[in-house]
């Protein structure tokens, strides 16, 4: 029951933050918008626990969530064949660019608190 009780707080805080996010015309997204209420939700135990007990079945059924993303690529598997090398040197070039902006920014960040 603690399950359902936490889902239940989780999609009221997302459908809270889309509420706010085109009631207000805010340029985030709503889901963003929920997990921050989400995280000040969480101060709660009386939201806390429940979300944990969610969180935990989602974690422990998690592979069950890429059963459709195989069963996309296995739809379109002729689109990976002819795009699979571009997209594999898109995804590890773009994880490298990411890498090396976090490094520079927790350069510059550090930086600034020695000084």
């Amino acid at each position: 029951m603690n399950g359902l009780r936490g889902l239940a707080w989780l999609l009221a805080l997302q459908s809270v933050g889309e509420l706010l996010a085109r009631a207000l015309a805010l340029p985030f997204p709503g889901p963003v918008i929920g997990m921050l209420l989400l995280l000040v939700a969480l101060q709660s135990p009386s939201v806390r626990v429940p979300v944990a007990a969610c969180a935990n079945f989602l974690l422990s059924h998690l592979s069950l969530l890429f059963v459709p993303v195989g069963v996309g690529v296995m739809t379109h598997l002729s689109l990976v064949s002819q795009y699979g090398g571009r997209m594999l040197v898109v995804v590890v070039a773009s994880t490298w660019m990411g890498l090396a902006v976090t490094a520079v920014v927790l350069r510059l960040l550090r930086g600034k608190s020695d000084a």
